[in-house]
């Protein structure tokens, strides 16, 4: 189409923004939507895929398909999460309606609303709860029960006009709202309220959301209280157990006014215990992405230990990646060589390693220990020759001289004997 004809189409976007939107999907990579086409087969007529993206959405007749209703089990065993994915054309569709909501509204944000920002990481906010639970003797944490699926559509649409001078924004994300679940059974779920858990448009629109019925309420009533929020992971500091008390009941309110709803067994109050503050409390720990903050010992300066309160990878994700690096199978795999296992798992360890690793890592050695010891049964499977203890702590020693580096966790581990012997 000429330069003219897409000057004619209602709304403008150009083709630039849909071309680098499926440059972010395909980086993102992710499983074939309700239609079973992935990014491969989607690449196989590119141009003409892309094309029809732009034309509909340039002239407003886009309408998006069914998201296809995935369950995912939840760590530890405790029930489903319901992810939604949808089609590749319409992660791409979504990706270009996120990028022109990020641009505008990434300004407006709070400094402590770290979850999917640009330059932010999870790894942040973790870094800021660990400081401020350090000044502050008590700990708020707020779990949203069931946030992804009870986000009042009228309430985010408002949130969206607020934020964007073009209607067609607005007109796709009340169709992307309004999109149904389609289960594996083929039945589909019509929704009324909620935003898919797993679409490109989800993150903004959430943060978006929990701008104006959390952030912006705690910064206008209550200035002088901290807070860390990932998306719907929130934390905030008090100075007292009746201040937390206090400031669970308002927040409590406030979510209710917005359509949400705080979990009453999952909300807790904790105490930060450590060898300074001593007083009793029955709860002394609580999560946060992943890490689990609670007394840990630690040594100061001068080489004493004291006890600290800090975060570590959390039992739950230990037992999970546990359960992982079993079903790898390291053992059986006879038919590999050891660079083989190296390239297979490497992306996966150096990512838990680059998160779970950047407070407290030696609460991950246990973890990557279990990789070694599958390593060596490994080895005695394949060569029949390193049946003696002797034998493969010597062809152990021989591949970690020769290659330390070919497991992305050796640079950590090389030194401890697998466990197992």
């Amino acid at each position: 189409m000429d330069h003219q004809a897409a000057k004619n189409k209602p709304f403008v976007i150009s083709k630039w923004e849909v071309w680098q939107a499926y440059q972010r999907v395909k980086a993102n990579k992710g499983a074939p939507g309700v239609d079973g086409c992935s990014i491969a087969a989607f690449e196989a007529d590119l141009r003409g895929n892309l094309y029809k993206i732009w034309n509909r959405m340039a002239s407003g007749s886009y309408f998006p398909p069914p998201v296809r209703a995935v369950a995912i089990p939840k760590a530890g065993g405790r029930g489903v999460r319901m992810l939604g994915v949808p089609t590749v054309a319409d992660r791409i569709a979504q990706t270009v309606v996120a990028s022109r909501l990020e641009g505008r509204v990434e300004q407006i944000f709070h400094t402590d609303s770290d979850g999917y920002r640009v330059g932010r990481s999870a790894i942040d906010a973790v870094a800021k709860c660990r400081q401020r639970c350090w000044r502050y003797d008590w700990v708020l944490d707020l779990d949203i029960q069931a946030f992804f699926d009870s986000v009042p559509h009228d309430l985010l649409v408002k949130a969206v006009e607020a934020n964007t001078d073009q209607p067609w924004v607005v007109l796709y994300v009340k169709r992307w709202l309004q999109a149904p679940l389609q289960h594996p059974d083929g039945t589909l779920h019509e929704r009324d309220r909620g935003t898919p858990q797993g679409s490109a448009v989800s993150p903004v629109l959430a943060n978006l959301f929990l701008h104006y019925a959390f952030d912006t309420w705690m910064a206008r009533s209550y200035p002088a209280v901290r807070f860390e929020r990932y998306v719907d992971d929130i934390v905030v500091h008090c100075t007292s157990q009746q201040h937390a008390r206090w400031l669970q009941t308002r927040i409590g309110q406030r979510l209710t006014e917005v359509g949400l709803r705080l979990h009453p067994a999952k909300t807790r109050i904790a105490y930060c215990k450590d060898s300074n503050r001593r007083g009793d409390h029955q709860v002394i720990a609580f999560s946060f992405l992943g890490y689990e903050f609670r007394p840990r010992q630690a040594r100061n300066r001068q080489g004493r230990p004291f006890t600290a309160f800090l975060p570590a990878m959390s039992r739950d994700k230990l037992v999970d990646k546990g359960r992982e690096v079993r079903r790898w199978r390291l053992h059986r795999r006879t038919g590999d060589t050891l660079a083989d296992l190296a390239q297979a798992i490497n992306p996966i360890v150096r990512g838990w390693m680059n998160y779970w690793g950047h407070f407290y890592r030696s609460r991950l050695f246990g973890l990557l220990l279990r990789i070694n010891t599958y390593l060596v049964r490994w080895a005695r499977r394949k060569y029949k020759r390193l049946g003696g203890f002797n034998r493969v702590k010597a062809w152990w020693a021989r591949v970690v001289q020769h290659n330390p580096g070919l497991f992305a966790h050796w640079q950590w581990t090389t030194q401890f004997l697998p466990t197992g012997w």
